[in-house]
């Protein structure tokens, strides 16, 4: 790739809304001492679009009880499932392509096999779902992984500052995993999915984000302007008081 695809975009960033969850179904007259549910624990985009675009793969850790507890998953969609009795902390840790972001994301989930009261009896028919939203947020993005994910269903991608004008798109690399369907919209799960893209509070969110990084983004300029002026001594003056400020 051409080297200066690797050049950051400054006061720009990234973010892509995830969920990470579980749903267990009690098994019923099937249920045995050990094995009384069936669970699977995901990551996925929040509108069901496909993760891979960014994501290289996600390692499952299980409890300690399980076999081979170490679980890799190097394709969407990004899940497994598993049989069990008991309830315990599973950590999801997500790897990045290699021009998205060079560190991992660690997450945890409690993994919830048996509903609140409030929720009436077990059932086979219906699950116990427990989903957390989030955002994985990438700043000063490569002009590659710009241009790369601009037009993704799965991205939330800003508008480029004022005097940044990105290469010819038609001078890009296309990536084998591009081309994958990933995503999780007709998934054997998705009706129990928690409905989490057209939530207002979501959407409010993106726009302050949105707004924060302009008025950064203008407050880093007037401070590289104030940085080439000359420093000057400033006293305030009061009623038998006095502030000194440098």
């Amino acid at each position: 790739m051409d080297a200066s695809k690797n050049k950051k975009l400054k006061d720009v960033e990234i973010s892509f809304p995830i969920v990470y969850g579980t749903i267990s179904f009690w098994l019923g007259k099937k249920a045995s001492e050990y094995h009384s549910h069936r669970w699977t624990v995901y990551v996925r985009s929040a509108n069901n679009e496909d993760l891979s675009v960014i994501v290289k793969r996600v390692v499952f850790q299980l409890h300690p009880s399980f076999q081979n507890p170490t679980r890799v998953v190097e394709q969407p969609p990004f899940e497994l499932s598993e049989s069990g009795w008991g309830e315990f902390e599973i950590a999801i840790t997500l790897y990045f392509h290699s021009d998205v972001c060079e560190k991992r994301l660690d997450l945890f989930h409690q993994l919830k096999l048996y509903p609140e009261e409030e929720a009436g009896p077990q059932s086979t028919k219906k699950p116990v779902v427990v989903e957390t939203y989030d955002e994985i947020v990438f700043p000063e993005p490569t002009e590659a992984f710009f241009q790369r994910v601009q037009n993704h269903p799965a991205a939330n991608v800003p508008r480029l500052p004022p005097g940044i004008t990105l290469p010819s798109s038609s001078s890009m690399e296309i990536v084998p995993y591009e081309k994958k369907r990933g995503d999780t919209k007709d998934h054997h799960l998705s009706q129990w999915f928690s409905n989490f893209s057209e939530a207002d509070e979501l959407l409010k969110l993106a726009a302050a984000r949105q707004q924060v990084q302009a008025h950064i983004a203008k407050l880093r300029r007037q401070l590289s302007i104030m940085e080439g002026m000359p420093q000057q001594s400033k006293v305030l003056s009061g009623p038998g008081q006095q502030f000194g400020h440098i």
